[in-house]
């Protein structure tokens, strides 16, 4: 696949981490069209305290798009994929490149079905952004992708190149998704406390964070991720080293009555433990507890 000298860039979902990726855009003069719920007129991103702005309007009726995009990055969270179901159809065609800019191991067989025969990048996103009240997005760090080195992923690669959203392609894709789910398995923890990261610095619950995230570690290795021992130990120390008010998606959307991501986060652990005969003890407690938050009844 090859990237034309004027490609169509869409994004779906202009949540924190798409607001961001749509700012990295912008800057660089690719500023795509932007899909979501609400008819905003154009976007914030706060960086280091000064906004960068990306005019809008935010369409929201896929009956407007009459033709297929090259590439198109799905930014909402996998709780939403049912209601973006009519802009994929409506965006992507056989040649588009489809980045999912998503939580889980199971980006491209979710989408997959969605796409048009478009081609689905999976993709682990490393930087911390946070909606405002305003509905603007503070940036917290400095964004970066992971691709693995799969068709489509030089599409990716030119749309960013040189913008302040830097993109790595890894052969060893599996490795750093598992990862990055280990790491976004543990945030759970924060919906059954109500509390943002500064909790990892009590004992017990360090004590607990680093058992859980071993048992994810039996599983994801299970899966053929190589992480070594050291992996665990690594991500409560991350957490330990954040903001004590650094939160997450998945505890905001607690804050705010929305449905939670608990099983892309969570439960596929339990899932993946169950197929590969993997004990998974806690993961048997936290999950039935983060999907009735969810869920309810109640």
């Amino acid at each position: 696949m090859t990237l034309s000298n004027t490609p169509t860039i869409a994004l779906i979902g202009p949540g924190a981490i798409g607001t961001t990726v749509a700012a990295a855009l912008h800057e660089a003069g690719r500023t795509p069209t932007i899909c979501g719920r609400s008819a905003l007129n154009q976007l914030t991103l706060h960086v280091d305290g000064e906004p960068i702005v990306v005019p809008g309007p935010v369409l929201t009726d896929p009956r407007t798009i009459d033709t297929p995009f090259d590439l198109i990055f799905v930014a909402v969270k996998t709780t939403q994929i049912e209601a973006a179901a009519p802009w994929l159809a409506a965006l992507c065609g056989p040649d588009s490149v489809i980045c999912a800019l998503q939580n889980g191991v199971e980006q491209k067989a979710n989408l997959a079905p969605l796409v048009s025969g478009g081609t689905v990048l999976p993709a682990v996103v490393w930087f911390p952004a946070q909606r405002e009240a305003d509905a603007s997005v503070r940036l917290r760090g400095q964004p970066r992708i992971t691709l693995p080195d799969n068709a489509g992923a030089e599409r990716v690669v030119a749309a960013l190149e040189g913008t302040r959203c830097s993109v790595d392609v890894a052969k060893d894709f599996t490795t750093l998704a598992w990862r990055k789910l280990l790491q976004n398995a543990v945030a759970g923890l924060m919906v059954l406390t109500g509390r943002r990261a500064g909790m990892y610095a009590r004992t017990d619950i360090t004590t607990l964070a680093l058992a859980y995230a071993r048992e994810c570690l039996a599983v994801a290795r299970a899966e053929g991720a190589a992480l070594n021992d050291a992996a665990p130990q690594e991500i409560i120390d991350g957490f330990h080293r954040s903001p004590p008010d650094l939160g997450t998606s998945i505890l905001a959307d607690r804050h705010a009555g929305r449905p939670l991501e608990w099983d892309c986060r969570n439960g596929v652990i339990q899932r993946y433990g169950r197929i590969h005969g993997v004990p998974t003890p806690i993961s048997d407690l936290v999950v039935p507890l983060l999907a009735a938050a969810s869920d309810g009844p109640g």
